[in-house]
C-alpha cells in the first residue's frame, strides 16, 4: 500500500518544514522536486492549465525516496489568496504537459526563480524574459509561448500531501513517524482535505476479477462513503460511467487476456478523478500500477488510518477469492464485512 494524506502547515510554515522535520526524524535528507498538477483554466482555448510546483522529497539510504511532501491544488478554502507570494517560491505553467516534462528533466528545482527557465530556453533556441512581475517567460523562435514561471500564489506553500513510497511490514511504524511529526509542528486538516490509499494492482490485472471488483465497488459505493465517513468537501471524486459497467458485463469479457482488457477499456477515457481509480491499471502508468481508493476522510491518527487500510484491503482479498462468482452482490455491505471478518478471524 502506499498513502496520501493530505494536510496544511500552520500560518508562517510550510510543507518544506514538514520535510526537514521528517528527514531529521527517519535520518535522511530533503531534495526540492518538481511535482505536476493541472486545475480548471478560465482562458479561451485553454481549459486547463498544467503547473510544476516545488515538492520536498525525504530520501533515506542510498536516495531512496521514503515520502514526499507536495501541494495540491484541490486545497484552497483554508488559504488567503490575497496573501503576498512567500520569497522562494514559485510555479511553472504551460498548456502543453509535454512541455513541463521537459522542465522536470532539463531544469533544476533547486533553482531560483530567475534563472530556473534558463536550460528549457536554451532548448529552443531563445532567452527568458523577465516582466515587472517577476514572471519570467520562455518562448520559442516563432514566439510561442512555452512556459512561464511565476511566483507561488499566496498561502500555496502551505498544502501538503504526504506521499509515502509502498508500505509493507513497517507499515504502522512509518504511519506513526508522519502523522505525530506533522502534528507536533502544528499542521492540521484543511477543510477539502481526503486520505488516499493505493492498493498494488498485480492481483488485479486479471479480467474476472476485475469484472468482480467494478461490480462490487460499484454496488457498495454509497454505504462505503457513508461507512467511512466521506469528506463532503473533497473536491474530484465521482462514480465510473454506465460504458465501464457495460464493458464488464459483455459476454466475452471474462474470457479476454489483461491486454485484450486494457484495449477494452482504454476508449472509455477513464478518469482518475473518481472514488475509485482504476486509470492507473488499464493505462499501465510507469509509477503507479495500483487501485486508488480516494473517498476515505483524513485523521491524524495512525490507528484511524489503518482500519481505512485494513477495510479496504479485506474487500479486495474477498473480490480476488470470489472472482469466479458471475452473480453481482446482493448482501448488504455490513453482512459481507462480517462474513470477512470471520474468514479472517
Amino acid at each position: 500500500m502506499g498513502f496520501e494524506i493530505e494536510l496544511l502547515a500552520p500560518p508562517g510554515s510550510s510543507r518544506a518544514a514538514l520535510a526537514a522535520a521528517l528527514a531529521e526524524r527517519l535520518g535522511g535528507r530533503v531534495r526540492r522536486s518538481f511535482h505536476e498538477e493541472s486545475e480548471p483554466s478560465r482562458v479561451e482555448g485553454t481549459p486547463i492549465f498544467r503547473n510544476l510546483t516545488l515538492g520536498f522529497d525525504v530520501l533515506v539510504g542510498e536516495g531512496r525516496p521514503r515520502v514526499r511532501c507536495l501541494d495540491d491544488l484541490t486545497l484552497r478554502a483554508d488559504l488567503d489568496p490575497q496573501a503576498a507570494p512567500r520569497p522562494g517560491w514559485y510555479r511553472i505553467v504551460s498548456d502543453d504537459g509535454r512541455l513541463l516534462r521537459l522542465v522536470e528533466a532539463h531544469c533544476d528545482a533547486e533553482a531560483d526563480l530567475d534563472a530556473v527557465l534558463e536550460p528549457l530556453a536554451r532548448l529552443f533556441g531563445t532567452e527568458p524574459e523577465a516582466s515587472p512581475a517577476r514572471m519570467i517567460r520562455v518562448r520559442d523562435r516563432l514566439g510561442n509561448p512555452v512556459a512561464i514561471a511565476a511566483p507561488l500564489p499566496g498561502e500555496r506553500e502551505r498544502p501538503c500531501e504526504l506521499v509515502t513510497a509502498p508500505l509493507t511490514v513497517d507499515r504502522r511504524a512509518t504511519l506513526a513517524v508522519l502523522v505525530d511529526t506533522a502534528r507536533d509542528l502544528g499542521f492540521t486538516i484543511p477543510r477539502e482535505a481526503a486520505l488516499h490509499i493505493h492498493f498494488d494492482g498485480a492481483p488485479l490485472c486479471d479480467a474476472r476479477v476485475l469484472r468482480r471488483l467494478v461490480e462490487v465497488f460499484g454496488r457498495y459505493a454509497l454505504e462505503l462513503r457513508a461507512r467511512v465517513g466521506t469528506n463532503p468537501a473533497c473536491q474530484r471524486l465521482g462514480a465510473w460511467p454506465d460504458a465501464l459497467y457495460a464493458a464488464v458485463r459483455a459476454p466475452d469479457f471474462a474470457d479476454l487476456t489483461w491486454p485484450e482488457v486494457q484495449e477494452r477499456l482504454k476508449p472509455l477515457g477513464l478518469s482518475k478523478y473518481c472514488d475509485f481509480n482504476l486509470r492507473n491499471l488499464i493505462h499501465d502508468h510507469p509509477d503507479k500500477h495500483t487501485f486508488e481508493v480516494r473517498i476515505l476522510p483524513v485523521a491524524l491518527s495512525t490507528a484511524r488510518i489503518l482500519e481505512h487500510a485494513a477495510l479496504f484491503e479485506g474487500l479486495l482479498r474477498w473480490v480476488i477469492d470470489t472472482a469466479t462468482d458471475d452473480e453481482a452482490p446482493q448482501e448488504a455491505l455490513g453482512a459481507v464485512l462480517e462474513r470477512i471478518a470471520r474468514s479472517t478471524a
